[in-house]
């Protein structure tokens, strides 16, 4: 389902961006509410974990948690997850996540990897029975559910963590380190790019109507959005380039590319944001896009604009990049300081980081992305992407996506959006607000 490795994201708190046991044969499952509550059993017991959505990339977020018991398992497809069902054979096989937290009682945490459309919807189940979550970026599908979701967090005190692996690496922490030692001056622009091919984009919706597999529950794998026919073009992952289903690009490398540029430059909600896209309808996310943020001045950090490029599109080449040397990888950020510039976490030209070396360290370095969850969950510090952190950058990150879908519409009328972070609210073109929220499918509530 998901399937990135991208090494170059960081934190940031809420006060930063608001401001500027074990599973015994017969399956007897011990809930940690009865050995002490949840968040205060010792590091060394181990906690019963769920999955919902574990083909693809959530078979891989269990295998990083693995350490722990992996007591029950929940696909809507079947063959696609049979990989994982068969890795962790004892655990129980569910379709339905809804019966699964219903029915296992002593789960203690939860890893939610299904397609964007139902992250909210688990998370906010499981955070409502206590569980801890994990969440694969992005933390939803559209702006209220990730407000909603990071409020009830919040409320219940569970230990959350988006599933953007990078912000626990050396490079995020060189990023931020770099820039507050002042290596580059004051920043006040950044471009960031992802030019891989994440999933088909710029189609119609198919006229066929295949029969759907037997393997697959395809009421299920709807959940709360609209109802269609089945058809293959949607999944097992093509499902990201599908508004009903995903976010496209930005909402799913956004939430890799934007973490270190929030961190180190303590952004908070944008003032506007605008698009242009090559390839965008009302079924799928575009083929290529710009998005152009602009953000105010947050204490004596002064204004920054960030652009975001997809699709093959790229910011002009630096000059201080030395001829015959790539500009970036294929998901990059270039930051624009006052005294220099940095590429990822390089001061270029390579000279320049030659002669400055390494920023002094500030930052505690990460045992691990899915560790800082772990320890999280057994009464630990807070994972890196916590939900307060992690929730606010989505918001951001989605907005972007409003102002794609509204990008042509826009351009006619001469304008930008204009955002009301805390009120969720467009404050200048009333009908992108219809875009903040969406309604779900009969049978389906928050």
């Amino acid at each position: 389902m998901k399937k990135e490795k991208d090494n170059r994201k960081s934190r940031i708190s809420r006060r930063d961006f608001m401001g500027g046991a074990a599973v015994v044969a017969a399956f007897t499952i011990v809930p940690r509410h009865v050995l002490g509550g949840a968040g205060n059993n010792p590091p060394s017991e181990k906690l019963n974990i769920a999955g919902i959505g574990v083909g693809g990339r959530g078979g891989g977020d269990l295998g990083e948690v693995s350490s722990e018991n992996i007591v029950a398992l929940c696909d809507v497809d079947w063959r696609h997850a049979a990989g994982t069902f068969k890795r962790y054979a004892k655990a129980k096989k569910y379709r339905d996540f809804r019966k699964m937290l219903e029915k296992e009682k002593g789960v203690d945490a939860v890893v939610v990897a299904t397609p964007d459309h139902t992250h909210a919807v688990a998370t906010m189940m499981a955070i409502k029975m206590g569980k801890h979550v994990y969440c694969e970026k992005p933390l939803a599908h559209d702006i209220f559910e990730v407000r909603k979701v990071t409020e009830a967090a919040r409320e219940a005190k569970v230990a959350t963590q988006l599933g953007n692996q990078g912000q626990a690496t050396e490079e995020t922490r060189l990023v931020c380190e770099f820039i507050w030692d002042g290596a580059i001056g004051p920043v006040r622009e950044v471009h960031s790019w992802c030019n891989r091919p994440i999933s088909p984009r710029g189609l119609e919706r198919p006229k066929e109507t295949p029969p759907v597999p037997e393997t697959l529950d395809w009421d299920l794998w709807l959940g709360p959005s609209p109802e269609r026919p089945y058809h293959p073009c949607y999944l097992p992952f093509s499902w990201r380039g599908w508004w009903d289903f995903g976010t496209g690009v930005l909402g799913d490398i956004g939430c890799h590319q934007f973490s270190p540029i929030f961190k180190a430059l303590k952004l908070g909600y944008p003032t506007s944001v605008e698009a242009c896209t090559s390839g965008v309808n009302s079924e799928t996310a575009p083929l290529a896009s710009i998005v152009r943020y602009e953000f105010g001045a947050r204490g004596d950090l002064p204004p920054v604009k960030l652009t975001w490029y997809d699709g093959g599109l790229m910011p002009a080449r630096p000059a201080e990049l030395e001829d015959g040397r790539r500009f970036g990888n294929a998901d990059d950020n270039l930051y624009v300081g006052d005294k220099g510039k940095m590429l990822g976490h390089r001061l270029i030209p390579e000279s320049r980081m030659k002669e400055y070396k390494k920023p002094p360290r500030t930052l505690p370095r990460s045992p691990g992305h899915h560790k800082e969850w772990i320890e999280a969950c057994k009464g630990g510090p807070a994972a890196g992407s916590n939900f307060e952190v992690a929730g606010p950058l989505t918001e951001v990150i989605l907005l972007g996506n409003i102002a794609v879908r509204m990008g042509k519409k826009l351009y006619e009328k001469g304008l930008k959006l204009y955002y009301d972070g805390p009120n969720m609210r467009v404050t200048n073109v009333p009908e992108a607000n219809e875009y903040i929220r969406r309604e779900y499918r009969k049978g389906w509530t928050l």
